[in-house]
């Protein structure tokens, strides 16, 4: 066996341990299209607050009881927040079931439950730390707070995915610790956050692994 057969050997013998112990089936499409869905969920916010982008500290802080369209604030970001996260959902499990499927790989194993149990326990746990936030009138703090947990829960799964998932959660956690300090900004920064970022993010990983 030659040099080239050797190398040709280890690089199998590392993929199937990689299949084994790690979920590569996601596909960095599922996080451009999130991010593009928080950003549309981002300016119909804006459009309905009736502010620009960075024009100033956000209408909701001195104006709470805000509403338009027939609803009122809450009602308008309760619906806003579900609408982006079924739309982000339903285009991650889309594009990811269709990349395992063209690598033959499954999507449901024992390892997807290890991977969304890790991802789950700081999201569920920022969920009620945001409802805590709501019942006591801090709704400023609920944006970055999200970046925050998502953030972590991120960092807490990258260890049953790529590697690469880490760094995006590392920058979730800043932007959100950045927004703790500039409430009035929170829409804004969250929506760099799950926005800007994830677009990035995902085309990063599609030019690394799907090109």
């Amino acid at each position: 066996m030659n040099n080239n057969e050797h190398l040709e050997s280890l690089q199998q013998i590392r993929s199937m341990m990689e299949r084994s112990s790690r979920f590569i089936s996601l596909s960095g499409l599922s996080g451009v299209a999130a991010g593009i869905i928080a950003l549309l969920g981002a300016a119909v916010a804006h459009v309905y607050l009736g502010i620009k982008p960075f024009s100033g500290p956000n209408l909701y802080l001195a104006e709470p009881g805000y509403e338009k369209w027939g609803l009122n604030f809450y009602e308008f970001f309760a619906a806003d927040a579900i609408i982006v996260l079924v739309l982000a959902l339903s285009v991650g499990i889309f594009f990811t079931t269709r990349k395992a499927v063209k690598k033959g790989q499954k999507v449901w194993d024992k390892l997807t439950l290890r991977l969304l149990v890790n991802l789950g326990i700081p999201l569920v746990t920022g969920a009620v730390f945001c409802l805590a936030l709501l019942k006591y009138g801090m709704f400023g703090l609920i944006a970055p707070t999200t970046l925050i947990f998502y953030g972590l829960s991120l960092i807490n799964g990258s260890k049953y995915t790529l590697n690469d998932i880490r760094y995006l959660g590392v920058t979730e956690i800043v932007l959100g610790m950045i927004g703790l300090f500039n409430v009035g900004y929170g829409l804004e920064i969250w929506a760099i956050g799950f926005g800007l970022m994830h677009i990035i993010y995902g085309t990063f990983m599609w030019m690394k692994y799907e090109r």
